[in-house]
């Protein structure tokens, strides 16, 4: 079952004869369950990519339809209570609150939305990341990787249809983000998340179940699996 997908997406920049075409009409599938890595050089659309999936930015032409709902039908409020509820976002700079400790950025998204909490759900998300001694820390507290694992747990927390991670492991030492990508792989199969990750770095992308290439905005392969 698809869980993701985009049919002639485009974002261009600019005006003609000076136009930047990030994304050059990409067509790309996600199902359900999948570990899906989107490669590609610095400026080939990875990222631009990535916030259209998200809901982030809008498109210049194009769908993107999450759980079976075009996006960018829903008006702007509509589209962030969607996004709360469907995507979890893991960034490259974590994106912590730095006032709130461990388990209140956790749990924060799904205050926000006035959600119930699922104690033992989200008890068990601490658990598989290895963050129960580290609850009431605050980020400045914590190491880099230790920063971005509560980050998956807050990605994770909402129980969200789709997980987008930007560069997840950018600022970490090699060791330490294939570590947290490890993590990001086990807690995404124990609870049946499908995950998309932007990443430049070939050895990372290794991981996931597909890799999708991006060049000039434009999908090389991977796009699909028939």
């Amino acid at each position: 079952m698809k869980i993701l997908e985009t049919k002639s997406l485009t974002k261009y920049y600019g005006k003609e004869p000076n136009i930047v075409k990030a994304l050059d009409g990409v067509d790309i599938s996600v199902y359900d369950g999948e570990f899906v890595a989107v490669v590609g050089t610095s400026g080939s659309g990875k990222s631009t990519l990535l916030h259209m999936l998200g809901g982030l930015d809008r498109p210049t032409g194009g769908i993107v339809t999450v759980d079976g709902k075009n996006i960018f039908n829903l008006k702007e409020e509509a589209l962030t209570i969607f996004r709360r509820r469907k995507i979890g976002f893991v960034f490259q700079s974590y994106n912590l609150v730095p006032v709130l400790n461990v388990y209140e950025n956790i749990v924060l998204p799904i205050e926000l939305d006035g959600a119930k909490i699922d104690r033992k759900y989200i008890d068990n998300i601490i658990s598989v990341l290895g963050l129960e001694e580290k609850l009431k820390n605050l980020p400045s507290q914590l190491s880099g990787g230790q920063q971005q694992r509560v980050a998956i747990a807050r990605a994770l927390a909402a129980k969200p249809s789709i997980i987008l991670a930007d560069e997840p492991t950018g600022n970490l030492d090699s060791k330490t983000g294939m570590d947290v990508l490890s993590l990001m792989k086990l807690t995404a199969e124990k609870f049946g998340q499908t995950m998309v990750m932007i990443t430049h770095n070939d050895e990372i992308a290794q991981m996931a179940d597909r890799i999708i290439r991006i060049e000039d905005g434009k999908i090389l392969y991977g796009g699909d699996v028939q």
